[in-house]
């Protein structure tokens, strides 16, 4: 079962594949982990559905988030056991000239409580990891990923978080156009739209990363020697 099946239909499941889309790239040797905007205000700070959710913190994907922590920790864990580096972009707290498009299309980002920005505890950054404030979608705009990247000698992405949609997508794209090869385990990616993750995974196979279980991933990572 893919996360797309009885979303995107079969006919254009065929469409990519005549066209030579989804081929496998494949893991590097030298990978490293993003966890993305996994704060309080993607999940909220309770296990609680969606709808529940967000009368804490409007930005709260409620349940899925969750689960997608509790897939998220078990890869954090051979990550660090491996020696990968991990490495955290996050939204920071807004301020007022930080308005612009983002007020605009989405004003409840405007008006995060301080609370939110927490990450979650179960996968929260460690002394070595690498912190990314950003203030857009993607991972690499305006951040210094790119530089951290190449000194660490990272050839490979290995992006959860959320949402699906948005800020995975943003990151995604732009690491394949930085020459990076790209994973996503598809349980730790989470978005308040089930359509809308469907078809970004289905898209994100088709043309950008490796997308599949997070139980591959983890056996992949383990057959790799400890980074030095």
């Amino acid at each position: 079962m893919q996360p797309w099946d009885g979303i995107i239909s079969e006919e254009e499941i065929r469409a990519y594949e005549a066209a030579g889309f989804g081929r496998p790239s494949g893991m590097g040797s030298r990978p490293a982990l993003l966890i993305i905007d996994v704060q309080y205000r993607t999940v909220g700070t309770k296990r609680e559905p969606f709808w529940e959710a967000i009368k804490e913190f409007k930005t709260a994907c409620g349940e899925v988030g969750w689960r997608a922590v509790d897939h998220i920790a078990p890869l954090l864990a051979v990550c660090r056991e491996k020696g990968f580096p991990v490495l955290y972009p996050y939204v920071a707290p807004k301020e007022a000239f930080d308005s612009g498009r983002l007020a605009e299309k989405v004003p409840a980002l405007m008006k995060v409580a301080a609370k939110g920005y927490e990450f979650v505890p179960e996968i929260a950054p460690q002394e070595k990891d690498v912190l990314l404030p950003k203030k857009h979608p993607s991972a690499f705009f305006g951040t210094p990923l790119v530089s951290y990247l190449i000194d660490l000698g990272v050839d490979t992405l290995i992006v959860t978080g959320c949402t699906t949609s948005g800020c995975v997508r943003g990151s995604v794209v732009d690491a394949f156009a930085f020459n990076f090869k790209v994973v996503v385990p598809q349980e730790c990616v989470y978005d308040r739209s089930a359509t809308s993750h469907a078809v970004n995974l289905f898209d994100m196979a088709a043309k950008y990363a490796d997308v599949g279980p997070v139980a591959d991933v983890i056996e992949k990572l383990k057959a790799l020697p400890p980074r030095d």
